[in-house]
């Protein structure tokens, strides 16, 4: 059986939306789960994504796998994309040309990676010079984080509205 990458990705996206389909809750509070999930996994707050999504969903009372379902949406797939599309919109937003430093590439070893984290001061001026990336990529990922909330926020709602509307026709 030959299967190929695009029909395992479209089944993997076909059972995570029968997922959200199953949960017995309201549109607007699925919506809202998930869009808080899609909030923190597009978040620039890397490491914190699913657990702030459990977290966070509850102390809300919403659906918690719902909520991870949408940190799921920045995944090993779609992360390097996503982060380069952030990092792009934030230099644009704060007007960086030049977002990474020049790089001297015949000096880029372990050793010297791991020296910069060795002692305070070259951790102060490594991160000096990548400032301009960081900067970027914390404002763009909450520009677009928030864009996307919202836009799936409403997604998810008129779809679940429509489903259960249909469901209860049923």
């Amino acid at each position: 059986m030959n299967t190929s990458r695009r029909e395992i990705l479209m089944g993997l996206f076909k059972d995570k939306f029968r997922t959200i389909l199953q949960v017995k809750d309201t549109p607007h509070r699925i919506a809202l789960a998930f869009a808080i999930g899609v909030f923190l996994g597009i978040s620039p707050f890397l490491g914190l994504h699913y657990v702030g999504g459990f977290c966070i969903a509850w102390l809300l009372g919403l659906n918690k796998l719902v909520t991870l379902l949408g940190v799921s949406v920045n995944n090993p797939w779609t992360i390097v994309p996503l982060s380069s599309f952030c990092v792009w919109i934030g230099a644009k937003l704060i007007g960086i040309k030049q977002i990474l430093p020049e790089v001297e590439w015949e000096s880029v070893t372990l050793m010297n990676i791991l020296g910069k984290f060795s002692d305070f001061h070259n951790f102060i001026e490594m991160v000096k010079q990548l400032w301009p990336l960081i900067a970027s990529f914390f404002i763009g990922s909450l520009l677009i984080s928030a864009i996307s909330a919202v836009a799936s926020y409403f997604i998810i709602q008129i779809i679940m509205a429509r489903y259960k509307k249909t469901e209860d026709a049923a």
